[in-house]
């Protein structure tokens, strides 16, 4: 083994697993994730370019506005991307910052595949060794849950966490989530995280969550999903701008809802480029939510 990896495995080995880093976060901070999406039309509000420094500048910001309001940041990959190899270098940047301050993160890139494609995801979000390695990735699990495995094995050696899409609230997600009625698919979702989860018993909290949109209404219930008993964190897009509120939040989750992780973007990144409107929106959230 080179020395690097024997670096990289040393800190592997003494990192907590994410599940309890996030239950300690939300214990001390509040159940609030915040969205750093550089869209061009906030970066236009900001009166930013919609280029490289633009979107640099209004990622940092972010970062040194809220990091401290936050349980966790998460960063739409898809807008880095859009800038290329600079992009991603800039998305580098913030993953280091994020971590500099003492904030989880949580890189929103919804990756699924198969075999040694899914492996070669898994490093780049998950591997010690790679610049883009965040504290936890969002996946797409519908080649099948177990096509997933490279990314939930690396993320319990590494300490690190996933995120997988269960049920979502965009209209087009039912026609596949939805299907199956008593065994919908994302009741399968749902319980193929709680088997995973059986790895972090010991854990306050598990390291593989769930996505689950903030404004799904009855479907959790509809739909049988055991959140409660899932023993991960649940990630709940949508609050503020796409409709949801902290009193709906709970209406939706119910006895899970302390497992929730409330994520607002917009609604937040809208009270920029101003350090005091960000602070003033993220602590406004968060109120809510608490």
């Amino acid at each position: 083994m080179s020395e690097a990896a024997g670096r990289a495995l040393s800190r592997a080995l003494s990192r907590a697993p994410f599940g309890a880093r996030l239950a300690q976060a939300m214990g001390e901070r509040g159940p609030l994730c915040v969205g750093i999406d550089p869209h061009p039309g906030l970066l236009e509000r900001w009166e930013l370019a919609d280029d490289v420094d633009g979107v640099r500048r209004f990622s940092l910001a972010v970062v040194d506005a809220v990091a401290d309001l936050a349980a966790a940041l998460k960063p739409q990959v898809a807008l880095y991307e859009r800038h290329g190899a600079a992009g991603l270098a800039v998305l580098e940047e913030v993953l280091a910052a994020s971590a500099a301050a003492g904030v989880l993160s949580i890189a929103d890139a919804k990756r699924g595949d198969i075999g040694s494609t899914m492996a070669a995801y898994a490093d780049a979000w998950l591997g010690d060794r790679s610049p883009l390695a965040a504290d936890a990735v969002t996946l797409s699990p519908y080649l099948g849950f177990e096509s997933l495995r490279p990314a939930l094995d690396l993320a319990a050696v590494t300490g690190r966490g996933v995120f997988v899409l269960a049920l979502t609230s965009n209209p087009e997600g039912a026609s596949v989530q939805h299907t199956g009625g008593a065994h919908s698919v994302a009741k399968g979702v749902c319980e193929a995280a709680a088997a995973e989860n059986a790895r972090y018993a010991e854990e306050v909290l598990g390291s593989v969550g769930l996505v689950v949109g903030a404004t799904v209404g009855d479907a959790v219930g509809r739909l049988g999903l055991d959140l409660a008993s899932m023993g991960g964190p649940i990630l709940a897009p949508g609050l503020g701008a796409q409709g949801a509120s902290g009193a709906q939040l709970r209406s939706t989750f119910g006895d899970a809802y302390s497992r929730v992780l409330g994520t607002s973007s917009r609604d937040i990144l809208a009270g920029g480029p101003s350090r005091a409107g960000l602070r003033e929106r993220a602590e406004r959230t968060l109120a809510e939510l608490s």
